[in-house]
């Protein structure tokens, strides 16, 4: 009577596995634990900011003539990229005033919105290097555990006594695993990331749409050659 198949599966492969094996399993592991510290992270900050974002708007058109104030900007500043940017350009006006009856200077306003832009584009990137290192390179680390184990399996088929297809079909078997666990690794790092670089690509341009709303009122908004109570006062809040 045959010899029953070797029991297969995830648990028979960690009690057999060398230390190779449990090497790039741990390496997984961590990826996997890190990539998804991050797919949470990312998701409860994208959706806190889009609400901080929905009411620093919502508030801002309540203003009279839709001019902020250095109050409503200052709270939101801190959390929300819509307010950091207007802070920025009120500033940049605060700098740039002219004498009593000349015309606003675009120029350095111009400069100080696509450095504020720049600096949030910055911001929502971080982690995405995380995520794109890990959907690149988790498929290869559990191809390198797969190769690892089927080298082993063959060593056995070369020793007397395990040369029978039932003895190297485990071994095999949960080798191919690897390749399993890092395609489950990557898998959801590579969603993850074009996911997130499409929202934030999404973002910009809403802020560069604003900025160039932004601009307009910043640069013609004028009371006789001064800039309006409000944005004055602004351009010196801090978040």
């Amino acid at each position: 009577m045959n010899d029953p198949l070797p029991t297969l599966g995830l648990a028979h492969f960690l009690t057999q596995a060398n230390p190779l094996a449990l090497a790039v399993l741990g390496l997984l592991l961590i990826l996997s634990v890190a990539s998804w510290y991050q797919i949470l992270a990312k998701t409860w900050q994208g959706l806190r900011r889009y609400r901080r974002s929905q009411a620093f708007l919502a508030r801002l058109r309540d203003l009279p003539e839709g001019a902020p104030t250095a109050a409503a900007l200052a709270a939101a500043a801190p959390t929300e990229p819509f307010a950091r940017l207007a802070l920025t350009g009120l500033r940049a006006r605060a700098r740039a005033l002219p004498a009593p009856g000349q015309s606003v200077p675009e120029a350095p306003i111009v400069r100080a919105l696509a450095l504020g832009i720049a600096h949030e584009g910055t911001r929502l990137e971080s982690g995405l290097t995380l995520l794109a290192s890990v959907a690149a390179t988790a498929p290869f680390i559990g191809l390198f555990g797969t190769v690892g184990g089927i080298y082993q399996a063959l060593l056995g088929l070369g020793q007397p006594g395990h040369g029978s297809l039932e003895q190297v079909a485990g071994p095999v078997g949960e080798a191919l695993i690897m390749t399993g666990l890092g395609l489950a690794v990557a898998i959801p790092a590579v969603l993850a990331y074009n996911a997130f670089n499409r929202a934030n690509r999404v973002l910009i341009d809403r802020l560069e749409g604003f900025a160039q709303d932004l601009l307009s009122v910043l640069v013609t908004d004028r009371r006789d050659g001064e800039a309006p109570a409000t944005l004055a006062d602004s351009g010196e809040a801090r978040p």
